[in-house]
């Protein structure tokens, strides 16, 4: 039986966008099959290209968020880099940016106007808190976003708190552009029109906080900063192995203590004795819990402390730091790397996780140089060679 496609295939993204929220959404779409030019700078092009050089000298969030699309370098500020987008925008199905605050609708490409001019495209709008209200004009970046939303609030330690170790409120942006993308693509092929679609990354990441936001607002008290355990739960935590490693477990019911107790602390005991036999009792004796199954797995090897508790059915995991993740054996057993090419060369990327049997595998393309395609997309604009070369000349197209 023939592959089906991929289920964007055939839709052209415009994208004027920057850092990590409005790249990584589109950089979804380009995996599903969506062609996607991006327009950027002159100077420079996307700030997120000079964030750092560890990815063979290229930036690691440029590469992570911008495989699979064409580069269009333009100033907006002059009309006719202005015009060219627009042009572009006229062949396209959705349009996406992330610019600064009010600067969209200063070129006259925010959703609104798009929309308006152009009735069966998608135009989507990410900002940090949102067109109105006393933060629109906020200057937001994920970590001040993360504050914002009480992320760091509920991250880290009794002592301190954390912010999260991932770009948490652009990627939980990212990731409702890219479902509100597709949302409005259905609608689209049922009503044959497209719309605005808006996105606040305070917004996305507050979603997100939705566990220990009800917690609060109708239990009357915030979770507590617990580092790796959990507020409510004991035993959960990390501890230490003989061989210097660290294993997370989790026990969530008081038969699966009953199990731990018994078969790896070897302590029967334990099951039933009242201070340890509930949740809420090892909850109230923390610590001495923490204890026992610190004793017990200390004195195992990362190996055989996985083992065990696996045999004895209790939830758990290595604590791995980065290059071990990069060599799990699940991901290299599941044969989820491949290869992109990017300006350095081919560097390994993971398949995208959304999976679809039965078609063809996303298309892993190339990050692209600045500029690399700026002079094909000008010519199918319709634009000459002595018009681009003008353009070039005038420091408008690179």
């Amino acid at each position: 039986m023939d592959q089906l496609p991929l289920p964007l295939e055939g839709i052209t993204v415009v994208a004027v966008e920057q850092a990590v929220a409005a790249p990584f959404a589109t950089r979804q779409l380009a995996d599903l099959g969506a062609r996607v030019i991006k327009v950027e700078r002159v100077d420079g092009g996307d700030f997120a290209r000079g964030y750092d050089t560890a990815a063979h000298g290229l930036a690691s969030h440029f590469v992570w968020c911008n495989r699979g699309k064409e580069s269009i370098a333009l100033d907006l500020k002059d009309p006719r880099g202005l015009d060219a987008v627009r042009r572009l925008v006229e062949g396209a199905d959705v349009f996406v940016q992330n610019l600064a605050q009010g600067a969209a609708a200063r070129l006259g490409l925010d959703a609104a106007t798009l929309c308006a001019a152009h009735p069966r495209l998608i135009a989507v709008d990410i900002s940090g808190y949102g067109a109105t209200g006393p933060y629109a004009d906020k200057r937001a970046y994920d970590m001040l976003v993360q504050c914002e939303a009480g992320l760091v609030s509920v991250t880290g330690t009794p002592e301190r708190p954390t912010k999260a170790g991932i770009p948490a409120a652009d990627i939980a942006a990212a990731m409702y552009a890219f479902s509100g993308v597709l949302a409005a693509l259905v609608r689209r092929g049922a009503t044959g029109r497209g719309g605005p679609v808006e996105i606040s990354m305070l917004e996305a990441l507050a979603e997100w906080m939705g566990h220990p936001l009800h917690h609060t607002m109708h239990g009357g008290t915030a979770p507590a900063r617990t580092g790796l355990a959990h507020a409510v739960i004991a035993p959960y935590d990390a501890y230490g192995t003989a061989d210097g490693g660290r294993v997370l477990l989790s026990v969530q019911n008081d038969r699966e203590w009953q199990r731990l107790a018994t078969r790896v602390l070897g302590r029967p005991d334990l099951a039933t004795d009242p201070a340890y036999a509930t949740n809420a009792a090892r909850v109230a004796h923390r610590a001495d819990t923490d204890a026992l199954v610190g004793k017990a797995l200390g004195a195992l090897g990362t190996d055989e402390a996985v083992a065990r508790l696996e045999d004895a059915g209790i939830a758990c995991a290595r604590l791995r730091d980065l290059r071990e993740v990069a060599g799990h054996p699940q991901l290299a057993a599941r044969e989820r790397w491949r290869e992109t090419g990017t300006p350095v060369g081919p560097l390994k990327a993971l398949l995208p996780p959304i999976t679809l049997p039965g078609g063809e595998e996303a298309r892993m393309g190339d990050v692209p140089a600045l500029g690399e395609h700026t002079e094909t997309l000008l010519r199918a604009v319709g634009m000459t060679g002595e018009e681009i070369a003008a353009l070039r000349r005038d420091g408008v197209a690179a």
